[in-house]
């Protein structure tokens, strides 16, 4: 399938530089061969693997401070979490995934794109909860903003930020998230626009701040 796969667009090489053309070419080649045929992608969304997938994911990095830790948060086909390790070597990326056949092709991934500051982990957000601690949470398509501040939010250390892909719908589910956002204790809550020049429309995040956890969820996790 992956003779599907289109020529990458001349912005592209804007984007990828260095290292990371080759590493973004081989893992478009991934995603258009075994990850099409494992399920992780859509057979109709080999002519949008540059343009949707890989260069919308790599324009996040513009929002992602330097040498921070990042979980990415359900991250199926590595989308953003393994498109922002390719793009950015100073930051380190856990990339966290509860189904079995996906954290098995994104371990395959980094150890065919050789990348040393990638770790993949099997688990919920949930179940990490208490154990781990991450400067940045990154999310694409995986739940509605509420609840992903319930995912998200205790694994930030405070003043660790949520860097959620959300598209068309973001101001909506920024103002419909209100009373969660309170309730998790975040600093503030805004919208950011990235990919200007580089990707159409520009890609929408929400970025929320964390502040000191409510003492309530404390003591949850301490249990």
């Amino acid at each position: 399938m992956s003779d599907e796969l289109p020529p990458p667009p001349d912005i592209a090489r804007d984007v990828f530089t260095g290292d990371a053309w080759d590493r973004a070419e081989a893992f478009a080649e991934l995603l258009a061969g075994p990850g099409v045929v494992r399920g992780l992608l859509g057979p109709r969304e080999i002519p949008r693997i540059w343009d949707r997938h890989l260069l919308n994911c790599a324009v996040v990095a513009e929002a992602i401070p330097p040498d921070v830790r990042l979980v990415d948060i359900g991250s199926g086909a590595g989308l953003p979490g393994l498109v922002l390790a390719i793009v950015r070597q100073d930051i380190t990326v856990t990339l966290l995934e509860p189904l079995l056949r996906r954290t098995v092709f994104l371990q395959e991934c980094v150890e065919t794109l050789k990348l040393d500051n990638v770790e993949v982990l099997r688990g919920r957000a949930e179940e990490l909860a208490g154990k781990r601690v991450f400067d940045v949470a990154s999310a694409r398509a995986v739940a509605p903003l509420d609840r992903l501040l319930k995912w998200a939010m205790p694994l930030l250390r405070e003043g660790g930020e949520l860097i959620a892909m959300k598209g068309e719908r973001a101001a909506e589910e920024l103002a419909e998230a209100e009373p969660q956002l309170r309730a998790s204790g975040a600093t503030t809550a805004e919208l950011v626009t990235v990919g200007h020049g580089k990707v159409e429309p520009p890609a929408t995040l929400v970025r929320v701040i964390a502040g000191r956890q409510p003492e309530h969820s404390r003591r949850r996790r301490r249990r």
